[in-house]
């Protein structure tokens, strides 16, 4: 079986998630496409690569991440870092001939994602971006209803995305509230991953209104290396800091073909954990999804007789898209890992047959445009239209 050599830069929460992809990912695909091999691990300090390094068993560790760039043994870059450094990271990995699997969004601003993509395509390296949730299977399952033309033509999506953890006043000043590293707040964080379903079931959005909102102004300043996500500081008398991202955004959309929607993200909604729902409504039939059930998938069917007429659940298995790789029996349990499994898989074995793989940096290109244009139509209340990434063009590099 053929290695493929990885440098993974970033040793935080996704780090752990892809390690655990790298490592698992075999066990669950047989034949693999490909060994993943962890070479090395580039955190921002000696310490902290080598405390990533010997929890995650990568077999290397480094503070430089250009360093292990130009390194020829390396054959993949895996970027699980802030959003600011993104571009830096990939462009520099593409020039180097190393292709690239990022974590989202894949960038800050969708200009810096433009020039991302530009450098990939100009070195023709195989790209990925992140968008794990789209490898659910229980998603990937109304993919196929979709496609089959199950619930006929699409009239219109809502999609959500609703989270709990910064709805305390006290929660620390993550990067993920500061816009010089983050670019947006819910919008990029979460948001994106609605945009990026809404795409892979639906089609293009090409229009947004938005309402965008900032609840809490400032937040605890951290102290330490390491990002507190989610923590709650019970010392509130401390210094604070700026809040200058969105915490909440609500959109109604226009899709390329006729289709409507709503898309809703916010990190402020108590009770809710990782609240990632979608409802499609077509002319023969509807779909409902609900990630905290995620091996479950709601379907009724206009087919169906008036006096069993209604929604429907289909657990995912042996027989749904990805089944024959992961459980043996429906409802054993799908998790967040599984996701990343079945998405390092799909990069990897694109990398060793020369191919593509979706989402790519196209595909995050077109993400942040449609991120771009939703907070632009919260700064001006009207309706925006959104840049189609084939015809934009990505930047120059």
């Amino acid at each position: 079986m053929q290695d493929i050599n990885i440098a993974m830069i970033g040793g935080g929460f996704m780090g752990k998630a892809h390690s655990l992809a790298y490592a698992a990912m075999p066990m669950f695909f047989s034949p693999a496409p490909a060994r993943p091999v962890k070479k090395v691990v580039v955190d921002v300090t000696d310490d902290l690569a080598r405390a990533a390094s010997e929890r995650y068993a990568w077999e290397g560790y480094s503070s430089d991440w250009r360093a292990v760039i130009a390194d020829p043994s390396i054959d993949v870059i895996d970027i699980a870092t802030p959003n600011n450094s993104h571009a830096e990271i990939a462009i520099a990995a593409a020039e180097a001939g190393k292709h690239i699997i990022c974590e989202k969004p894949l960038a800050p601003t969708a200009e810096e994602a433009g020039r991302m993509l530009a450098a990939a395509e100009k070195a023709g390296v195989v790209t990925a971006v992140a968008f794990n949730y789209r490898r659910t299977p229980a998603v990937a399952l109304a993919k196929k209803y979709i496609d089959e033309g199950a619930i006929g033509e699409i009239l219109n999506f809502r999609g959500t995305y609703l989270q709990d953890w910064s709805a305390d006043p006290n929660s620390p000043l993550s990067w993920r509230f500061q816009k010089k590293v983050a670019g947006s707040g819910a919008v990029g964080d979460i948001g994106s991953h609605v945009v990026d379903l809404a795409r892979y079931l639906v089609g293009e959005i090409s229009a947004v209104t938005s309402v965008v909102s900032t609840f809490i102004p400032t937040r605890p300043l951290q102290s330490g290396g390491f990002d507190n996500l989610g923590a709650s500081n019970t010392d509130n008398e401390g210094p604070r800091g700026e809040v200058d991202v969105d915490d909440e955004a609500m959109s109604l959309v226009r899709f390329a073909n006729g289709a409507v929607g709503s898309i809703e993200a916010t990190r402020n909604a108590w009770g809710r954990n990782n609240y990632i729902t979608f409802e499609i409504h077509g002319t023969e039939g509807s779909i409902f999804f609900n990630y905290e059930n995620r091996d479950e998938l709601q379907v009724a069917f206009k087919k169906d007789a008036g006096d069993r007429r209604g929604f429907r659940t289909v657990y995912t298995g042996p027989n749904t898209p990805y089944g024959e790789s992961l459980w043996p029996i429906p409802a054993l349990g799908i998790g967040y890992g599984e996701t990343k499994i079945i998405e390092a898989h799909d990069f990897i074995k694109a990398v060793v047959e020369g191919g593509t793989v979706s989402p790519n940096f196209t595909d995050g290109y077109q993400a942040a445009l449609v991120d771009e244009a939703i907070l632009e139509s919260g700064r001006t209340g009207q309706w925006v239209s959104v840049p189609d990434a084939a015809t934009a063009g990505s930047a120059d590099v």
